[in-house]
């Protein structure tokens, strides 16, 4: 394996301009997925000359996040709600709803050429035809050109070709209990396997976001921790009571993103 793609995927690794995420239609995992990847992509700080990568707020960053929807995503996991998302995210969406596939593809594009947007977060459902080889390449190439952060949501899609540099199959896992209050909603998990990726071998996590950052286990390591809550362990025949996983279908209504 060549030097480029030795290194194994971790949290705060850095910047990669066009990723995306298959998920599921029926639950909102996808894009909460896609946008903790996409905030510890902006926490990442480009360390100096042989220093190691390193992982700081951007306090004074305050720029608008883009999130643009086609119809059917709506339909399937709603609206963005935004007491739901990250406080310090809540008040930087920029929301949009296109008609049609075109649509959505031309406000990503746009997106991603304006540097005063921090990211853009898409979701598309299925495989439209107007979302070929040719229409992600440009993508890619616009986001890496301008450095503006493309996250694409595959609702109920096929692995097509892509020109994606990384690219996810992402469901809900089992959320660990609160350690005051068990009735309570746990910390999001989701189990991500990077399936494709040009600076990264593949590889299957379960990924953790809290107040203190992203996190990321191997699930045999979950498993074999015996110090883990019995909720975290997926393996588990017997979980806790009452175990609270991460995303709900909305039916139509708003989304608590995180």
């Amino acid at each position: 394996m060549s030097a480029r793609v030795s290194a194994k995927w971790t949290p705060g690794q850095g910047r990669i301009y066009h990723s995306e995420v298959f998920a599921s239609g029926r639950d909102s995992s996808g894009v909460c997925a896609a946008l903790a990847l996409a905030q510890d992509g902006l926490l990442a700080r480009k360390p100096a000359l042989g220093a190691a990568p390193a992982r700081v707020p951007e306090i004074s960053d305050q720029r608008a996040i883009l999130w643009v929807q086609d119809r059917s995503s709506v339909r399937l996991t709603g609206r963005p709600y935004r007491p739901g998302l990250p406080a310090d995210l809540r008040h930087r969406i920029i929301h949009v709803v296109a008609e049609k596939p075109e649509d959505v593809l031309f406000a990503l594009e746009e997106g991603v050429r304006c540097r005063d947007l921090a990211c853009v977060i898409g979701e598309v459902t299925g495989n439209p035809k107007a979302l070929g080889f040719t229409a992600s390449r440009r993508l890619s190439l616009a986001a890496e050109r301008h450095g503006v952060p493309l996250w694409l949501v595959r609702l109920d899609a096929d692995h097509d070709l892509s020109s994606a540099r990384m690219r996810w199959d992402v469901r809900a896992a089992p959320s660990p209990p609160p350690r005051w209050n068990a009735d309570a909603p746990g910390n999001p998990a989701w189990r991500a396997r990077l399936f494709r990726s040009r600076m990264h071998p593949p590889g299957e996590w379960i990924l953790r976001s809290d107040p203190a950052g992203l996190s990321a286990q191997k699930p045999a390591e979950i498993h074999h921790d015996s110090t883990a809550p019995a909720a975290a362990n997926e393996c588990d025949p017997k979980p806790a009571p009452n175990p609270v996983d991460l995303d709900r279908p909305t039916v139509g209504r708003s989304m608590a993103a995180l």
